[in-house]
C-alpha cells in the first residue's frame, strides 16, 4: 500500500531533519518543471503534479538513506542540482514524487595538480570550481553556456558538452571517477584511474543517465593548464554552409584541434554578428593552450581557410568580444523572462549530430521542411542554425528557432509549436543516419512521445532498467514514470 503525501513528508523529516524538507507550495510549483516549460512558468501555469516535497540533501549518507526509504515504498524521485536544465528532465507525471536537491553538497574536495584532477561534491557550481582552478593556473576545459548556473552532478548526469569541446572533449571525456548512490541506497565509488580494460566501463552507464539509474554525489574530472594569454581568435564570413562544413572537416582531418570551431548560417549569424556578418554565414575558430601549439593550430586554420578564397576574414577583436559574452548567468535568464512575458516570443535550440557526408543535407532538409510544412510557419520569427563541437568523423548541428506564441494557452505551447518542430528535426536527422543530441537524449519528451518516436535511447534505457531494476520499479529518476 502506497504512503500518503503526509506520511512521505513525515518520514523524510525523520531521515534528514524537518528543516531540510521543503513543502512550501510555491517552491513545489517551481520544482515541478525546468526551463523547458519557461513560457508556462512565466505565466504561473503549472499543470504537472506537484512533488510531495523538496529534500535539501547534505551528504552521500543522507542520499543513501532517502533513496533506500523511497525504494522500499515505491516513491518516485527527481534528482537535481543547479536546475539549469532545459530538456524537461526535472519533470514527472508521477504523483507525490520527491525532488532530491543536492545543491547544498557544494564542497570542492580536492584540487590535485600532480595528478591533474579535481574532485567535488555534486552541488559545486562549475563556475566556482573553474574560478578556483584558474587562480592556480588550471582549468577544467568545460565551458557550457550554462556555466554560471550548472553544477557538477547535473553536468555529468546530462552528458554535458561545452563550447571548448573540440579541444578538451565533452564531460564524458573529462570524468575520471565518481561516487553514486543506486535506488536501493547502495553507495558505489569508481576510483580515479586513467583507464580500464576489463569489462564495460561503468562510468558510461552513470554518465548521461539523467537520474534514471542513480544519484551522482561526487565527481572527479581532469584538469588542464590555463594559458589565456596564448588565445588566438579567427573569424570569417562566407556564402554558404556547405563551404563552412568543408572547412571544418579539413581542419579536423588535418589534425588541428581548435578549442572552438563554429559555423553559423546567415539567419543564426544575424542574431550574433549584425555588426559584420552582412547577411553571410560566419565561421569562427579559437586556438589555445601552449604557445607553440596555439600558434601552430592558428597557422593551420589559416592555411586551410586560404584554400577557399570566398572566405573573408574579420577583425579577431570582434570574435574575442563575442567569446567573452557567451555564457548565461542569472541576469540573462531574468532578462529573457521579462522579454518573453512582454512579447510572447520564445527561443529554443535542438542539437543533432551527423557525419561529414550527411550533416549539410540534414541542415538543408530540416530548414526546408520547417519553412514549407510547419502549420504555424507564420509564427516563426527566426529559423537558422549553427555547427559546433566538431570531431574527426563529423560535427554537431544546432537548430535554433524563435516563435511567437499565438492563440494558445501556456500549457498548449509544447503541443502546438515545440513538438511539431522537433518532430521534423528528428525525422530528417534519423533518416540521414544522424543522431539526436541536446534536447533529445533520454530526457525530453519521454512523457509526450511514444517509445517508437523516442528512438534508440528509449530501448537502451529500457534494457538498463531491466538489468538494474528487475522488479520493474525505477524509483530514482523519471525516465520511466509509473503512470498507472
Amino acid at each position: 500500500m502506497s504512503l500518503s503525501r503526509e506520511a512521505i513528508v513525515n518520514y523524510l523529516k525523520e531521515i534528514v531533519g524537518p528543516q531540510q524538507v521543503i513543502t512550501d507550495e510555491e517552491v513545489l510549483r517551481r520544482n515541478s518543471i525546468d526551463r523547458f516549460r519557461k513560457y508556462a512558468d512565466i505565466h504561473g501555469v503549472f499543470t504537472l503534479p506537484l512533488p510531495a516535497a523538496v529534500v535539501k540533501l547534505q551528504s552521500t549518507e543522507q542520499v543513501s538513506r532517502v533513496l533506500a526509504f523511497m525504494n522500499q515504498h515505491g516513491i518516485n524521485g527527481v534528482p537535481r542540482t543547479g536546475a539549469s536544465a532545459t530538456e524537461g528532465g526535472l519533470e514527472t507525471v508521477v504523483e507525490n514524487s520527491v525532488v532530491l536537491d543536492g545543491a547544498s553538497m557544494n564542497r570542492v574536495i580536492k584540487i590535485d595538480v600532480e595528478n591533474m584532477q579535481a574532485t567535488t561534491q555534486c552541488g559545486v557550481p562549475l563556475e566556482i570550481l573553474e574560478n578556483q582552478l584558474r587562480a592556480k593556473g588550471y582549468t577544467t576545459g568545460h565551458s557550457p553556456q550554462s556555466k554560471p548556473l550548472a553544477q557538477m552532478g547535473g553536468l555529468v548526469a546530462t552528458r554535458s558538452i561545452g563550447q571548448l569541446s573540440t579541444l578538451y572533449g565533452a564531460i564524458e571525456d573529462m570524468v575520471v571517477g565518481l561516487e553514486a548512490v543506486f535506488p536501493d541506497g547502495t553507495i558505489t565509488r569508481i576510483k580515479n584511474v586513467p583507464r580500464r580494460a576489463a569489462g564495460p566501463d561503468i562510468r558510461h552507464i552513470i554518465i548521461g543517465n539523467e537520474g534514471a539509474l542513480c544519484y551522482i554525489t561526487e565527481v572527479t574530472v581532469k584538469i588542464f593548464k590555463y594559458m589565456p594569454e596564448n588565445n588566438l581568435f579567427y573569424g570569417y564570413t562566407l556564402d554558404n554552409m556547405k563551404t563552412g562544413f568543408d572547412i571544418l572537416r579539413e581542419v579536423m582531418v588535418e589534425g588541428y584541434r581548435p578549442s572552438i570551431a563554429r559555423l553559423y548560417d546567415a539567419e543564426d549569424g544575424s542574431q550574433h554578428f549584425t555588426h559584420f556578418a552582412d547577411g553571410r554565414c560566419v565561421l569562427i575558430f579559437m586556438a589555445e593552450g601552449n604557445k607553440g601549439i596555439a600558434r601552430a593550430t592558428g597557422e593551420g586554420i589559416q592555411e586551410v581557410v586560404a584554400r577557399h578564397p570566398e572566405c573573408q576574414q574579420v577583425d579577431s577583436a570582434l570574435i574575442e568580444q563575442w567569446f567573452n559574452n557567451l555564457n548565461w548567468g542569472p541576469d540573462k535568464v531574468a532578462a529573457e523572462r521579462e522579454q518573453i512575458l512582454r512579447t510572447g516570443n520564445m527561443g529554443f535550440t535542438t542539437e543533432v549530430s551527423g557525419d561529414w557526408s550527411s550533416i549539410n543535407a540534414i541542415y538543408e532538409n530540416v530548414i526546408r521542411r520547417i519553412r514549407t510544412e510547419f502549420p504555424h510557419a507564420d509564427d516563426i520569427t527566426m529559423l537558422g542554425g549553427h555547427s559546433s563541437h566538431s570531431y574527426i568523423n563529423g560535427t554537431n548541428m544546432y537548430f535554433v528557432y524563435d516563435y511567437n506564441v499565438v492563440d494558445c494557452k501556456p500549457e498548449e505551447e509544447i503541443d502546438k509549436y515545440h513538438n511539431p518542430l522537433n518532430k521534423i528535426i528528428v525525422e530528417e536527422t534519423i533518416k540521414l543516419g544522424g543522431s539526436m543530441v541536446h534536447h533529445h537524449g533520454i530526457g525530453k519528451h519521454r512523457v509526450h512521445w511514444s517509445k517508437e518516436e523516442h528512438g534508440s535511447a528509449w530501448y537502451i534505457m529500457q534494457a538498463l532498467k531491466e538489468i538494474y531494476d528487475p522488479k520493474g520499479i525505477m524509483n530514482c529518476g523519471t525516465i520511466f514514470p509509473r503512470t498507472k
